[in-house]
């Protein structure tokens, strides 16, 4: 599984850089590195949870997160897309509130 060595690898950096930047310590625990090696296993359980959970009316979007404007960008893309979908429109009023609407529009005309 070449993305999960890359995911990795990637995630590596991240901790060095974290290391050293002064401004990056406070996001830094000793456990990150316990937890590094237990990746693939992660990895696996989000696989099994998206899969078991993500339905047609429900579904789960995986998407990348490595430049955020592109992240921000595509999580825009579905959320377009899902409203297009719900082909949504205004309620219509029923008897009662026509009543009410066509009261109000001769109260207005007549200056009140």
């Amino acid at each position: 599984m070449p993305h999960v060595a890359l995911a990795v690898q990637e995630q590596r950096q991240r901790l060095l850089k974290r290391l050293e930047d002064p401004e990056k310590l406070w996001k830094f625990s000793a456990g990150d590195i316990e937890e590094r090696l237990l990746w693939n296993r992660y990895q696996e359980a989000y696989e099994h949870a998206i899969r078991a959970t993500s339905t047609d009316d429900a579904p789960w979007y995986v998407v990348p997160a490595d430049h955020k404007w592109f992240t921000h960008a595509l999580v825009a893309e579905i959320i377009v897309q899902t409203l297009e979908r719900l082909d949504l429109s205004l309620p219509e009023p029923d008897a009662e509130r026509r009543r009410d609407l066509a009261s109000a529009r001769r109260q207005l005309l007549r200056g009140k």
